[in-house]
C-alpha cells in the first residue's frame, strides 16, 4: 500500500495539462495545485473550468492541432494529457496521440504522462481485461482505441508514462492510500478493481514528481 505525498511548501514544476475540464482532469488539476505546481490548463473552452488559483493559467487549445499543442506546451517541463473522447468518437484517441506527440516534440517537451485505459491490463487469467467475457461490449471500441494509442506513445521517443486506472474509476474521496501495479489489473481481496478519481490523480502527480515509470505503464487500485 502506497501513501501519496502531502502538499509541498514550494512550487516544483511548470506543467501543461490537457483535458483539465473532465472529471479526471479536474482531479489532477486540483491535486497538482495543492502540491504547489504551476499548471497551465489547456482546454477548448477555458471558461468552463471556473477555478481561480495563483498557480493556474488557462488557455484555449485544440488537441487535434499539433501547432496548438506546441504553443500551449512551450516553456513547460512536463505535459499531462487527461483527454477522453465523446462516446462514439473513440478514433480521436489515435488522432490526439499523434498530434500530442508531434506538438510536444515541436515544443521541446520530453516528459509526458497520459491518462490511459484499463482494458489492455492483464487479468489473473492472463487475458487482457477487454478480452474477458465480463467486459461490457459497448465499451470495447474505446478500450481498443486506448490500447492502440498506448502503442503510439510507447514508440514516440518521448519520456512517456501511461497511467492506467483501475477497472472502475469514479469521483469519491482522496484517501492517499492505494496499491500500484504495472501491466496487471490491481484487484482487492473481493476481486474488485476500483479507484477514486481523487486517488488516481494523486498517483499521477506522484509519478510527475518521482518519475518511477518513465518509458512504461503503471496502474493503481485499492
Amino acid at each position: 500500500m502506497k501513501n501519496c505525498k502531502a502538499e509541498r511548501e514550494e512550487r516544483d514544476m511548470k506543467i501543461v495539462l490537457f483535458g483539465a475540464s473532465g472529471t479526471i482532469g479536474r482531479a489532477i488539476l486540483e491535486e497538482a495545485l495543492k502540491r504547489k505546481h504551476e499548471v497551465t490548463a489547456a482546454v477548448p473552452r477555458p471558461e468552463v473550468l471556473e477555478i481561480q488559483h495563483s498557480g493556474l493559467l488557462t488557455l484555449s487549445a485544440d488537441l487535434l492541432r499539433p501547432e496548438e499543442v506546441a504553443g500551449a506546451a512551450k516553456d513547460h517541463e512536463a505535459a499531462i494529457s487527461a483527454y477522453g473522447p465523446e462516446f462514439g468518437a473513440e478514433g480521436e484517441l489515435l488522432e490526439v496521440a499523434r498530434s500530442l506527440v508531434e506538438g510536444l516534440k515541436t515544443a521541446g517537451v520530453k516528459r509526458l504522462i497520459v491518462v490511459g485505459g484499463a482494458g489492455s491490463l492483464k487479468t489473473d487469467s492472463g487475458d487482457r481485461l477487454m478480452d474477458t467475457p465480463e467486459f461490457p461490449e459497448e465499451i470495447k471500441p474505446l478500450a481498443a482505441a486506448h490500447a492502440d494509442a498506448y502503442e503510439i506513445y510507447a514508440q514516440s521517443g518521448l519520456d512517456y508514462t501511461y497511467a492506467s486506472p483501475a477497472a472502475i474509476i469514479t469521483p469519491g474521496r482522496r484517501t492517499g492510500q492505494f496499491r500500484v501495479g504495472l501491466d496487471r489489473l490491481v484487484v482487492d481481496e473481493n476481486g474488485k478493481s476500483e479507484i477514486s478519481a481523487e486517488d488516481y490523480a494523486a498517483a499521477v502527480v506522484d509519478e510527475l514528481e518521482e518519475g518511477n515509470f518513465i518509458g512504461s505503464r503503471f496502474t493503481v487500485g485499492y
